[in-house]
């Protein structure tokens, strides 16, 4: 038996923030060195941060990459350290892992599949390393090996799939493990979505056992440039067993994870999967030789984190990676824009309301790692945020979450002479019960002053049978300046509270429910939205306590309340049911079916439905869709929760001008006769 410690660490860095992300990644390796890890994993492109976008493009980035890692290099005595950065080499940019062995670096491997799909586009940056090449460049004055490269370390052979790579069919895994891999570090960059983790575990299970190697996976932490979610999670295992699993959705900076593994089991394991021939093979063009000392790390230390998180596995997980990964987005987007809290318009309705609970929940998941004071030091220190510190009488979590949720958000509810007071006292309720700053003042007299300021322009009265849109979205729109003017003289975000429902058929208005800088539940749908504030009333998550208060929003029916109110409003009337919406979106939008193939899957879902009616609504939906791709793309900046996205900038494209589909949707109203 000789076990070896290896470490991997996920690591929450920002964009070209040189000195932050240095600091960082020096604090991973001395926190691994105590431990007494002898291989430590860093995520990939750590040293810059993942989403520079088109700076990678910068020559001066592409120098600060190369300076930061050389700057690494005294930190990594008696180690072999791994960590991301991307590589500019013979004309061309490489997203590369380095590898550092004892103060010297030992070469650099480069990434040789690229993440194309949704919100990844890294072919825009970088060039796919083709496999069994291998090359040299000069850095510091020495030749440095660069390519598809095998580290034979003191007799320890260290290989890498970054990231992507291991989610292809023909994984470099297999050929590293022919090769004598007894390692394969695979540092990454993946996004969370919903159930992903589960994904990522059964890839790092099967790499350990097909290919007999130890496999470490580690990923980044935390929002690191807006709208992507990194959940950290290290995953380790060793033929075919997990042998330790780092946290998920941390607030700390950096989430090492340790575990003990038996070199010697893995190769009999590996040596029954390949002859000798097969394992030697292409090995003398990409085997690096470097000296080092291992020490047998004795006694396995980590035999008792195989398993996941009750709430990874229960029967509300997707609730409760929600109510863990947007609030650590809102955390980082708070501290990293050095703003001094939000503010939300809070209607009394589902979505407001959300978003309100959501900062809430930030604050109770930030004071389960750390203190309030340095709760406070993290993001800031601002006046408003230290006289709550200073004003704390209790040590009561749900008390103190609520003195800081009083300091970070506030509400302000703006009624019109169509508001009701379900909505009023819905608003208020919500926001004494996570403890917002709460305001209300009343719109009506400026929203009247509008109208009455363009029916004298037009010379004629404008009115609900003629002007329904207009005097609708006019309301919307004068909630805006107020809600703006408190948000700036609080130097705070102010939160947009539309969900993807909402987007994908245009309900919203411009400039009005969509005014913010941020838009934390855009990448939803409504139905999940209603679903989980439910949720929350009645069970909560594992670790918090439910918000029986909600059940004054979970009553209602969803209503833009912009119509007199003996109209009775509802969001549902106005388009359609929503879980039709969102079923239609889903296959019109997500699978890029056309609107008579959209018309039979609806149709198969929800047999009970009148024909006709099931088309008017396939059609109203196409519609709407086509004609409101202008609002999809003004839409403030949103988080990635899932693979159904509808940002424009980030996963779904598509044209503003456009035929509106309008031959496929003659043909299906004439199918239908509608």
């Amino acid at each position: 038996m000789f076990n070896l410690r290896i470490a991997a660490a996920s690591v929450n860095q920002t964009p070209m923030d040189w000195s932050g992300n240095r600091r960082r990644l020096i604090s991973a390796i001395e926190e691994a060195r105590v431990a007494g890890a002898r291989i430590l994993c860093l995520p990939e492109l750590a040293v810059t941060g993942y989403g520079c976008e088109d700076m990678f493009f910068s020559v001066g980035v592409q120098q600060a990459a190369l300076e930061g890692l050389s700057s690494l290099l005294p930190h990594t005595r008696g180690m072999a350290v791994a960590v991301g950065l991307p590589l500019f080499y013979e004309s061309s940019l490489y997203n590369a892992e380095a590898l550092m062995v004892d103060g010297e670096l030992a070469g650099i491997v480069c990434k040789q599949f690229m993440a194309s799909d949704g919100i990844h586009y890294e072919p825009r940056w970088f060039r796919q390393w083709p496999a069994g090449v291998v090359g040299q460049m000069e850095l510091d004055g020495r030749l440095v090996p660069v390519g598809d490269l095998l580290f034979d370390i003191g007799g320890v052979r260290i290989g890498f799939e970054i990231c992507r790579d291991a989610w292809i069919s023909e994984r470099p895994g297999g050929r590293l493990a022919r090769r004598g891999a007894d390692i394969i570090l695979n540092p990454s960059g993946s996004h969370f979505a919903f159930g992903k983790q589960a994904t990522r575990e059964r890839l790092v299970l099967e790499g350990s056992r097909a290919f007999g190697v130890t496999f470490v996976y580690c990923n980044l932490l935390g929002n690191e440039s807006g709208r992507s979610i990194y959940d950290g999670g290290v995953l380790m295992a060793s033929g075919g067993k997990m042998v330790a699993r780092g946290r998920l959705f941390s607030y700390s900076d950096i989430e090492l994870t340790v575990a003990d593994f038996d070199i010697h089991r893995n190769r009999l394991a590996r040596g029954q999967a390949f002859d000798a021939r097969t394992r030697v093979e292409r090995a003398g063009e990409s085997l690096q030789f470097l000296p080092m000392d291992w020490q047998d790390a004795g006694p396995s230390l980590v035999d008792n984190v195989s398993d996941p998180e009750p709430w990874e596995i229960g029967q509300h997980s997707k609730f409760e990676e929600f109510s863990r990964a947007v609030p650590l987005a809102l955390f980082d987007y708070l501290r990293k824009s050095r703003a001094q809290g939000f503010v939300v318009s809070l209607s009394g309705g589902a979505d407001s309301s959300a978003v309100a609970v959501l900062v809430n929940l930030m604050i109770q998941r930030a004071l389960k790692e750390m203190s309030p004071a340095e709760f406070v030091d993290r993001l800031g220190s601002f006046p408003r945020l230290k006289a709550a510190l200073e004003s704390l009488d209790t040590e009561d979590p749900i008390e103190v979450a609520k003195t800081f949720t009083g300091a970070l958000l506030a509400c302000v509810y703006q009624p019109t002479r169509n508001s009701s007071d379900t909505t009023r006292n819905a608003a208020k309720t919500v926001a004494n019960a996570v403890g917002a700053d709460y305001f209300e003042w009343d719109v009506d007299a400026q929203n009247q002053g509008y109208i009455d300021l363009v029916s004298k322009a037009v010379n004629r009265e404008l009115e609900w049978e003629t002007d329904d849109i207009a005097l609708q979205n006019i309301q919307a729109r004068t909630r805006g300046p107020g809600v703006w003017l408190l948000a700036n003289l609080r130097g705070a975000i102010l939160l947009a509270t539309s969900n993807r429902s909402e987007a994908a058929a245009g309900y919203a208005t411009m400039d009005g429910d969509t005014c913010g800088g941020l838009s934390p539940i855009a990448g939803i749908d409504k139905q999940f939205i209603r679903k989980w504030l439910r949720w929350l009333e009645t069970v909560g998550s594992e670790d918090l306590q439910p918000v029986p208060e909600l059940a004054v929003i979970t009553a209602q029916e969803p209503t833009a309340e912009l119509r007199p109110n003996e109209e009775h409003q509802t969001d549902e009337a106005d388009l359609m049911p929503y879980p039709v919406l969102d079923a239609i979106e889903r296959a019109a939008i997500r699978d890029k079916q056309l609107p008579a193939d959209v018309y039979a899957v609806i149709q198969a879902q929800y047999p009970e439905v009148e024909a006709t009616q099931v088309g008017r609504w396939v059609v109203r939906f196409f519609e709407l869709w086509c004609r409101n791709q202008w609002k999809r793309e003004r839409y403030a900046p949103s988080f990635h929760v899932d693979d159904e996205s509808l940002d424009p900038k980030s996963w779904c494209r598509f044209p503003i001008l456009n035929s509106g589909f309008a031959e496929e949707l003659a043909e299906l109203k004439e199918q239908l006769g509608i």
